[in-house]
């Protein structure tokens, strides 16, 4: 929820911003894991729990951390900070104690009172608090799960009770305060003023000369009229809080202030794993779901042009292009296996799945979902233009309160999401600059546009069919790849196998051939740091070639042949196959390479529960 302001604190600042899947520890030290390699960190400033800081030593569940940091800052190797456990300093049942310390340690009175509070681990002050417990609010020492200020006079006499008795069973688990009242804030509901508790949340800087408060802060509201809680986790909000000045603030900022004839170099920050991972895969969702949407929006078509035509002369084309939908969006069985016969015959159901089913995997709808997810991720990265593209989409397909075109017919709502995905892929081309994170992003284009090719290629170009229907089908096939006016430009010819092969197979200058995707993908790897710079060829780049040799090795006459014995273009289908093997094995060497994945920890101790302390 708070990513911008770390991402904006973070830019401002010149601090790498993290996960914890970004960082590992080995040999004591922690790393961070980027494309470039392993860069040690000495310091880190938490915004985590402590509790989820450390899955090896901290809470078992927490997939948020990093295993072994505690070792680390134990052994020295790391700072932190806030330092892990400085959080007991919000234990609620200090506050007592306070005027005491400070008069001991300081031999002077608190400037600011404390509201008046009662720890429970003491026997008289037990015994007040629970013989006022109509007056209190009662509190845990620590933040568990579930932690919420319980208001005495808002209890049943039955709850009363029980709290009661919880407070004897583990007393020093509690204190007592002082129920004060409550300032209140005018708030805007459903168009009208209302008003609403409010907290104000002040802010002190640490100078050489002691702490200044700073001007302004943070005013928390409560989410109901009436409500005693004042917090996000139940449906709070939050106000920006100003203190007028009489006179201009003077301007200040930590950013570096050229003088007018100077030029100041530009820094490179290291891209960590993470979001490299995040946007090859950014990459991959946008033609995964670019390429569907092609072949759903031909299909539409194609189905509304049978009403109007002979349906048996259409069922042959419409068929291909079911299977070809299963194969390139991986939804088996789908239209090929089992009660494929009865989905042929009525794909509506189906074809409705495959749209708008976010639940199922490798549908349309879930592949933009994970598009939009891998994208907020590394928002950081996106000029603003291409943000409002991402932002887009994610509204008109899944924001129930405002749908956009969701009430278009489906071709058009098609139509819309093509344009905005074409233009996604513009914007990155003309508005990121050649760094790091742009090089992932293509990559993953131009792998995942190579293997939908070879999908939608080994499924209608492949099997053997009519004379009649293949011609059809290859300029189906043509307008899917947008490739359809090319080919009419170029060769005006009749559609013919082997020349729909040449383009979309072979030649390097078209950009949505297999050939010019190979082509850029070995730029790519070529251009990606690799640790070993003694090393000619690594093995991703001896997959490339092996791949870009093979395609450039193929006699596109011979892979037109019909093979009696398969009943399809088996030579054609043996070369996509081995191709597609390659790109697979090429993303998993990247992968393995380049980006990072939180291995399972192990809890080496027993972890004690919140209840249990």
């Amino acid at each position: 929820q708070t990513y911008f302001e770390h991402a904006y604190l973070a830019d401002y600042l010149g601090y790498t911003l993290v996960q914890g899947d970004d960082l590992s520890v080995r040999d004591g030290r922690v790393w961070l894991k980027s494309l470039e390699g392993l860069h040690q960190v000495d310091v880190i400033l938490r915004r985590l729990d402590d509790a989820y800081c450390d899955p090896l030593e901290l809470r078992e569940d927490s997939r948020l951390g990093i295993t072994g940091l505690v070792q680390a800052a134990r052994l020295g190797q790391v700072a932190v900070a806030n330092p892990l456990g400085s959080a007991v300093l919000e234990n609620p049942g200090l506050m007592p104690f306070l005027p005491g310390i400070a008069r001991y340690f300081l031999n002077e009175e608190l400037k600011l009172p404390s509201v008046a509070t009662w720890w429970c681990g003491q026997e008289r002050e037990l015994r007040f608090v629970l013989d006022h417990l109509d007056q209190l609010v009662i509190k845990p020492i620590h933040r568990g799960r579930g932690y919420r200020a319980i208001f005495g006079a808002q209890l049943s006499a039955a709850d009363r009770a029980a709290l009661r008795e919880r407070i004897r069973h583990k007393p020093h688990l509690y204190i007592g305060q002082e129920m004060i009242s409550f300032s209140t804030a005018p708030c805007l509901v459903d168009g009208a003023v209302e008003p609403r508790h409010a907290i104000l949340r002040s802010f002190l800087i640490a100078g050489d000369e002691g702490y200044a408060a700073m001007p302004g802060g943070l005013t928390r509201i409560a989410g109901a009229a009436g409500e005693l809680v004042v917090s996000n986790k139940f449906g709070g909000g939050s106000k920006d809080t100003w203190v007028l000045s009489p006179e201009p603030v003077r301007y200040v900022s930590l950013w570096q202030q050229p003088k007018d004839d100077e030029v100041l170099p530009f820094r490179v920050e290291p891209l960590p794993s993470r979001a490299a991972d995040n946007l090859f895969w950014a990459g991959r969702y946008v033609e995964r779901a670019e390429g569907t949407a092609r072949l759903l929006r031909s299909i539409l078509a194609l189905r509304r042009e049978q009403r109007d035509a002979d349906r048996d002369l259409m069922e042959p084309y419409l068929h291909s292009l079911l299977r070809a939908l299963t194969h390139v969006t991986a939804t088996y069985p789908g239209f090929v296996g089992e009660g494929a016969e009865a989905l042929l015959k009525n794909p509506r159901g189906e074809l409705h799945s495959l749209v708008q089913d976010a639940g199922r995997v490798g549908s349309l709808a879930s592949v933009l979902q994970s598009f939009s997810q891998v994208a907020m991720t590394v928002r950081d990265h996106w000029p603003i233009e291409i943000w409002r593209i991402i932002d887009a989409v994610q509204s008109d397909w899944f924001d129930e309160e405002q749908p956009g075109p969701v009430n278009y017919r489906m071709q058009d709502r098609l139509d819309h999401l093509i344009i905005q995905l074409v233009a996604f892929s513009g914007l990155v081309a003309e508005s990121m600059t050649r760094e790091s994170g742009w090089l992932l992003l293509d990559f993953g284009r131009r792998l995942e546009r190579g293997l939908g090719l070879i999908s939608l290629l080994r499924a209608t170009l492949v099997p053997r069919l009519d004379d009649a229907v293949q011609r059809q089908l290859m300029e189906t096939v043509l307008g899917i790849c947008d490739s359809l006016n090319t080919f009419r430009r170029r060769y005006r010819s009749y559609m013919h196998l082997p020349t729909v092969l040449e383009l979309l197979l072979m030649d390097e200058d078209h950009p949505r051939s297999l050939a010019y995707q190979l082509a850029q993908l070995q730029k790519h790897v070529a251009a990606l740091p690799h640790e070993r710079q003694r090393e000619r060829f690594g093995e991703d780049r001896r997959c490339l070639l092996d791949a870009y040799a093979r395609l450039r090795l193929a006699e596109v006459a011979k892979l037109a042949q019909f093979d009696e014995d398969s009943g399809s273009h088996a030579q054609l289908d043996e070369l996509l196959a081995a191709e597609a093997q390659s790109l697979w094995q090429l993303s998993e060497i990247i992968t393995s390479a380049y980006f990072s994945h939180a291995q399972p920890s192990q809890q080496l101790s027993p972890q004690m529960q919140d209840e249990d302390v």
